[in-house]
């Protein structure tokens, strides 16, 4: 799979609780967080993987949906 395929990619998180965070996190040889967003419990984010983001990591209760699914985060 190539990054053209990656980028047209979206994924969307639902926040099950107030306080959700998401943290965006770059690739290359140096890893950083690039972004943060913080939801309220019921607000959406539509997100997409690009050539500067190659992972996201969720804290807080949520639901995220993909081509592959739906995964459950927090408890």
């Amino acid at each position: 799979m190539d990054i053209t395929e990656l980028s047209e990619d979206y994924i969307v998180i639902k926040a099950e609780e107030d306080g959700v965070n998401i943290i965006g996190i770059t690739r290359g040889k140096d890893t950083k967080f690039n972004h943060t967003e913080k939801l309220d419990m019921g607000e959406v984010f539509v997100a997409q993987f690009t050539e500067m983001t190659s992972a996201m990591k969720i804290n807080g209760k949520a639901s995220i949906y993909t081509k592959h699914g739906v995964v459950n985060s927090g408890k």
